[in-house]
């Protein structure tokens, strides 16, 4: 798989690094808090999977399925909630865990869906963000890294559902998804 890669941007190692760095500022920041971890499936499983084990105080995990994408390589700008919680959110603390943020229309849907829930707050915890293609204004509470406007892959990071097993993040070669 690796020769589909036009360029590796972060390494296992860089990662899992960023990962526990991320995880000891949240389990600083949470300390009392009744904290439910919100992983969005599919692309963010592997992150929050790493994220949760070096999450130093107790919290709980739940899962959403949410797209804008669908089967596309560009968001339709319509959010669909394909799975949602299965626990009572209202009076805790929600961390929404996504694997990259690029227009940040599914994550503005999101907080606002989940603020009406009555969640004592909503913070969002990123692995990775696009900002050139921003569409939406939301605030990233926890933030690995920066991308550039590339079609990234790996480490939970799919293109048509191949790639999210690669431990590593990279730049996927044009003719693969052209």
């Amino acid at each position: 798989m690796r020769d589909d890669f036009k360029e590796i941007l972060f390494t296992e190692e860089e990662i899992l690094s960023k990962v526990k760095e991320m995880a000891e500022k949240i389990s600083s920041d949470y300390k009392g808090k009744d904290l439910v971890v919100v992983g969005v499936l599919k692309g963010s499983v592997v992150f929050t999977s790493d994220l949760i084990k070096y999450i130093t105080i107790p919290c709980v995990l739940d899962f959403m399925a949410v797209s804008s994408y669908g089967a596309s390589t560009e968001s339709s700008g319509i959010v669909k909630i394909i799975k949602d919680l299965d626990y009572d959110i209202e009076g805790k603390d929600l961390l929404i865990v996504e694997d990259i943020v690029d227009t940040g229309t599914t994550l503005k849907y999101l907080l606002k869906y989940l603020k009406a829930r009555k969640a004592n707050s909503v913070a969002i915890a990123s692995l990775l963000t696009k900002p050139a293609r921003r569409k939406s204004a939301v605030e990233i509470k926890y933030l690995g890294f920066n991308v550039p406007d590339e079609f990234i892959v790996g480490y939970g990071i799919d293109y048509a559902e191949k790639y999210r097993n690669t431990p590593y993040i990279g730049i996927l070669k044009e003719e693969i998804y052209k």
